[in-house]
């Protein structure tokens, strides 16, 4: 049995981490323990039908989505912008709507910044934001913090540097919209051109101890975790301001050797050649079994918004 505080996700959106409480998060976590320690499928959404809407391509987000669905007993429908009927000019909003009708929770990734909103506000069932444009993907966060609470024992009291592309990449203002829930020190570093949209970030300011930098080897040393992002070509629209920065930071040998004994390296996926395959071997390299945690924080969100208190009765 599952010992569980009051379920405040039944029947719920999600479409920002900005609606999430640390209550919310603790509970997620709980119930995500549980999930991995039970170790064999709980059927308490047989019946149930997720559907997947996915605008943008992915691997890790989607999958996991049905494999979670499947560990919790329910099924999978699922469509993509090729093979949907928008090819023949059909709207997000009649989309949506339809799909409403054969799910009992959607899951909707798309290019537009508002999309995941927008979703919520005309479908019927409850819309799980998988990456709206440039500014959030919930899921991602909840199976971050998961990880850095599960490898490191603790989130309070962390220095935590985020590295990369932090303009574009929704997984960062995802993260520290999270990370505000707790007491830690943040490390913002990236090349110039890609700094943290200030706007984006404006009212959670005064919540996090915020440093931005160009230099990652002003606070390696110091570091407890070290969450790397990929420079995202697709969302260049001058594909030579890429190439400039491409590569910018590179997490090899030579950093591995200056971080802290208990230190951990985590990445969102897919990678291109910020971390090299050698280190994927390093005790500091968490970013796998980050990927295999997303399985089980979503199989617990999609849990808790589709049963009441079906978990309870494990």
């Amino acid at each position: 049995m599952i010992k569980m505080i009051y379920n405040t996700f039944f029947q719920r959106s999600l479409t920002s981490v900005r609606d999430l409480t640390r209550q919310d998060f603790e509970l997620l976590f709980d119930v995500t323990d549980k999930l991995i320690q039970h170790n064999s499928n709980y059927n308490i959404c047989s019946g149930k039908t997720l559907g997947c809407i996915f605008f943008e391509p992915s691997t890790r987000t989607r999958l996991s989505f049905e494999s979670a669905m499947s560990y919790i007993g329910g099924n999978t429908l699922a469509t993509s912008n090729i093979l949907s009927s928008t090819q023949k000019g059909e709207s997000l909003a009649d989309t949506i709507k339809i799909i409403s009708l054969y799910s009992d929770v959607l899951v909707l990734r798309h290019p537009l910044d508002g999309s995941s909103k927008f979703a919520s506000e005309i479908s019927t069932k409850p819309i799980i934001n998988a990456g709206s444009g440039t500014e959030e993907h919930p899921t991602q966060t909840i199976q971050d913090l998961y990880t850095i609470n599960k490898e490191t024992k603790k989130i309070d009291g962390l220095k935590i540097a985020i590295v990369g592309d932090l303009k574009y990449g929704r997984t960062v203002y995802s993260l520290l919209y999270g990370l505000s829930s707790y007491d830690v020190t943040v490390y913002l570093i990236s090349p110039e051109a890609l700094r943290i949209r200030s706007d984006s970030i404006y009212d959670i300011k005064k919540k996090l101890q915020l440093t931005e930098s160009t230099e990652l080897n002003d606070y390696i040393h110091d570091l407890d975790v070290i969450y790397v992002t990929r420079i995202q070509k697709e969302r260049f629209q001058d594909k030579e301001e890429y190439f400039k920065v491409r590569g910018s930071y590179v997490i090899d040998n030579s950093v591995i050797k200056k971080l802290k004994k208990n230190s951990i390296i985590l990445h969102p996926l897919p990678r291109l050649d910020e971390i090299p395959n050698n280190i994927d071997t390093s005790k500091h390299a968490k970013y796998f079994k980050q990927a295999e945690y997303g399985k089980y924080t979503r199989a617990a969100l999609l849990g808790l918004i589709l049963t009441k208190n079906g978990f309870e009765h494990k």
